[in-house]
């Protein structure tokens, strides 16, 4: 008797409730009043985190893929983290003071726009970087008040909080950085008021900066990109009123840069995307002649460019996003007269561009990010008249836009980062003229 009056308690109590609106969210039943037991003995969770809130607590489940259960205990904000679901025969308790939660499916995507903690320092122009741990990396930048800054902070996926870590030895804004394969992050080039060819390593173990070969052009607004075998290729940029057509390779083991082949284009401002054939197409840009259309292939194997199929737009800011297919997305910009809408899809296969679905807004200096179902996210910019706080979604499958959530604010020269699990981090920005911003939000 007494089992089924638990059973019908249990039956009443649970409530689904999707973290989000989309069919693709995660699900989460939610258990008041109860504390989280396995075969009546007490589990032990494999996290305990502070959290303000029982939505905090539901993020921090979703942001780590081995969590199943949590249970939120509202008197402390103390939320705990479970590997194992709840067995919902009888294993958990009574507890007035919590609310327990199972993950009961869908993927751990976030389809709308949730807060959470705010950097130490306001910041636009700056890096973010997924660190092996999960933790986020925020480097560098511009703050309100400042040229560059040589900050640098920690975010925590689990806490939602950021710590502060060991500052840059030079500030900047307009770098790169990059995560090398044995876990550092290279920091590279730049602006603070002359043009830098210096470069740093981060190491996340000791969370300090050490100085590491300087490139042998100075150069910001360029582009960095990884390549299979742990080099990082930088193109392009500008550098003292001109805008240099070298680039030039990063050797991890020894510390040192070297030439590479040069561009047949000089560009600052374009895209470098690394290709599944492990060629690097750049894109676009802007140089003295004005803004560029034209794309090219780097190979590694030969250290050669060859020129490929131009885009029907000219364009600078623009994001690019490689697709499950293969492609290449190239999103928004702007060109000599105004911000764009316009698409473009890059076919390594045949080196050739269509036009496909427009943008319902256009923006330039947004983030774009390939979630996990295959869709593309773009969010906020500028669209030459105003600051942007609206996100759409393309679908490759039928080539159109749709609309989602607003974020909670206006960013522009904002950083994204894409978290393991998939969900997407926008950190920091501009969100008018005059103010730079140190709030963050997931998608």
């Amino acid at each position: 008797m007494a089992s089924t009056r638990i059973c019908l308690w249990l039956l009443l109590m649970i409530i689904a409730q999707s973290v989000g609106e989309d069919a693709q969210s995660m699900m989460m039943s939610l258990m008041v009043d109860s504390k989280f037991q396995c075969a009546n003995t007490t589990c032990l969770p494999f996290v305990n985190v502070i959290t303000s809130n029982i939505r905090n607590c539901q993020i921090a489940c979703l942001t780590q893929s081995q969590c199943r259960a949590a249970t939120f205990h509202r008197s402390t904000s103390n939320c705990e983290l479970f590997a194992n679901m709840v067995n919902q025969s009888g294993n958990i308790s009574l507890d007035t003071n919590a609310t327990s939660m199972n993950v009961i499916g869908g993927t751990r995507f976030l389809p709308e726009w949730t807060m959470t903690g705010n950097m130490n320092v306001t910041r636009g122009f700056h890096t973010a970087c997924t660190l092996a741990n999960g933790s986020i990396l925020v480097a560098g930048g511009v703050t309100n008040g400042s040229s560059a800054v040589n900050s640098a902070e920690l975010y925590n996926p689990l806490t939602g909080t950021w710590i502060t870590t060991g500052s840059m030895n030079v500030t900047r804004k307009y770098h790169t950085a990059s995560t090398l394969t044995n876990g550092s992050v290279l920091v590279a080039g730049g602006f603070n008021g002359a043009y830098l060819t210096s470069a740093e390593l981060y190491n996340p173990s000791a969370g300090s900066w050490t100085t590491t070969g300087s490139m042998n052009v100075a150069r910001d607004y360029h582009k960095a990109s990884t390549l299979a075998n742990g080099s990082i290729l930088v193109t392009g940029g500008s550098s003292g009123g001109s805008y240099p057509d070298s680039t030039e390779l990063y050797n991890p083991l020894t510390g040192a840069w070297t030439y590479t082949g040069s561009m047949s284009v000089a560009r600052r401002s374009h895209t470098a995307s690394t290709l599944a054939n492990g060629l690097v197409l750049v894109t676009g840009g802007y140089n003295s002649g004005g803004y560029v259309n034209s794309a090219e292939l780097y190979n590694p194997s030969t250290g050669n460019w060859t020129t490929t199929g131009s885009m029907s737009v000219a364009r600078q800011y623009h994001t690019a996003s490689i697709l499950a297919n293969g492609s290449v997305l190239v999103a928004g910009g702007q060109d000599n007269s105004s911000c764009l809408n316009s698409i473009e899809l890059y076919n390594p296969s045949t080196g050739t561009w269509t036009s496909t679905g427009s943008m319902s807004i256009a923006r330039a200096r947004h983030t774009a990010s390939t979630l996990t179902n295959g869709l593309v996210l773009v969010a906020g910019g500028y669209d030459g008249f105003n600051f942007l706080n609206s996100a759409e979604l393309y679908n490759p499958l039928t080539g159109t836009w749709t609309t989602t959530a607003n974020m909670s604010t206006a960013r522009y020269v904002h950083a994204e980062s894409t978290l393991a699990n998939g969900i997407v981090l926008v950190i920091g920005g501009q969100s008018n003229s005059s103010n730079y911003i140190n709030s963050a939000e997931f998608y």
